[in-house]
């Protein structure tokens, strides 16, 4: 009988193709030395991180996704290397891993069941597979957020000479039982790959290739749809280069899909919190007064004068439209906009975009009262509130503290053709960086 849930996809909806593949992992599969090679996504590491992994291990995985370019004779040292000239030396360094036995092709393909257990208990499941890039106007893969231009150039010119993926998007897909059984089933024996990372996560990896299980697994998804939950640059850069890719003489056969973790939404799948933004160069004393012409601004004295925990405790509390702003001495929440602040959100777009309070911090605050363009220059991101207060003091500027959407909020925004501002959403946890890799030519 066909489901009625509303979040279930129509019956004539285009879902998931997913395909197994031949991976590219490395060949010392010991959980020591994974810990030393993985790393983070490619946007979540910091120049000093960046510099910290490539230490780690001459073979950390930073050194593809985050490729250095040593310096010519006579060469400007204090701009960065070209995006081509940087994905020219990942893929020299790419081929020399392979060459030495580094890393290492399976035989046959499979599909990669994903375990991400917690500290505290909590387990995310999912599945890595070769995904086919829908074409427009598909509902099989909505995205949710706006991407930076400039950061798609880079990891298409990355895809342009690698031609592998060396890191996977995140799809939060429908939930289908079929699968969620499949995935039950599937997570026993040892695993064929296993990594803690500093977070405390343990990251367990099986490898499937079970024909029975591949066809039964691939049929589920292909019912579902999903919501990019990580990796929206990513996703952009492969559909610029499936479109620089055809037509072209080259031996990238796998240029029409991506390298994904397919997790469910809901039970079992991922956690969502909020990105925060931080502007520089801002007092606090300035951004309230400015803000005072549209929200209702109230000092927040910090219980236990632990500003810290303070902030921490109220971005996890439900409700909104609100900010807090910080300096990292004094808090103060912003409410109530004004009719003025609530008309600076374009009325003709979705009633689930027009919701969100990250799109009426940009619209009517950052923009509206402080004047700020929404670039990686005006407005920097943050992933916690440490970082956010550590950015605000070592930027003399303010953060901007926000309250997570709700996974439905996320889906709402993305089936109505809308986008969130760059960087809204974090699902949480992540996976591991370097553990499987999928290369195009399989």
């Amino acid at each position: 009988m066909p489901s009625t849930s509303a979040d279930a996809p129509p019956p004539d909806a285009t879902g998931l193709d997913v395909r197994p593949f031949r991976a590219l992992t490395y060949r010392e599969h010991d959980p020591e030395h994974l810990a030393r090679v993985s790393s983070p996504a490619y946007d979540l590491v910091t120049a000093a991180g960046r510099d910290r992994l490539a230490a780690a291990d001459p073979h950390n995985i930073v050194r593809l996704i985050l490729p250095h370019v040593d310096p010519v004779p006579g060469q400007d040292t204090s701009r960065p290397a070209r995006d081509g000239r940087s994905a020219d030396a990942a893929a020299r360094t790419l081929h020399r891993w392979l060459a030495d036995g580094v890393l290492q092709q399976d035989d046959g393909p499979a599909l990669w069941r994903y375990e991400m257990a917690g500290p505290d208990g909590a387990v995310t499941t999912g599945w890595l597979g070769a995904v086919t890039l829908p074409p427009p106007g598909s509902a099989a893969v909505l995205p949710h957020e706006d991407t930076f231009a400039p950061a798609v150039a880079g990891r298409t010119a990355l895809l342009a000479a690698t031609h592998t993926d060396l890191e996977p998007i995140v799809l939060a897909h429908d939930p289908d039982p079929e699968v969620a059984e499949l995935t039950r089933l599937t997570g026993t024996g040892t695993p064929s790959l296993q990594v803690a990372d500093p977070d405390g996560v343990v990251h367990r990896l099986w490898r499937v290739a079970d024909p029975a299980t591949v066809d039964r697994l691939t049929r589920a998804l292909a019912g579902t749809r999903s919501v990019i939950a990580d990796g929206h640059h990513r996703f952009a850069a492969a559909r610029e280069h499936l479109a620089t890719a055809r037509g072209a003489d080259e031996a990238d056969s796998g240029h029409g899909r991506v390298l994904a973790l397919l997790t469910p939404m809901g039970p079992g799948g991922l956690r969502l919190h909020a990105i925060h933004r931080v502007v520089p160069d801002l007092s606090l004393t300035d951004a309230l007064a400015a803000a005072g012409h549209g929200f209702r601004v109230r000092e927040v004295a910090p219980a236990g004068e632990d500003l810290r925990a303070t902030a921490q405790e109220w971005t996890e509390q439900a409700g909104g439209p609100a900010f807090l702003v910080t300096d990292g001495a004094r808090l103060a929440e912003l409410s109530g906009p004004s009719p003025e602040m609530t008309a600076a959100v374009p009325a003709e777009a979705p009633a689930a975009w027009r919701g969100l309070d990250v799109v009426l911090a940009h619209a009517a605050l950052l923009t509206g009262l402080w004047g700020r363009s929404d670039d990686p220059s005006s407005v920097l991101v943050a992933h916690d509130v440490d970082e956010a207060l550590r950015l605000a003091d070592e930027r003399a500027g303010v953060a901007v503290l926000l309250r997570s959407p709700s996974p439905s909020d996320v889906a709402a925004v993305a089936r109505a053709g809308a986008r969130m501002p760059r960087k809204s959403t974090l699902f949480v946890p992540k996976p591991r960086t370097g553990l499987v890799l999928r290369p195009h030519g399989d």
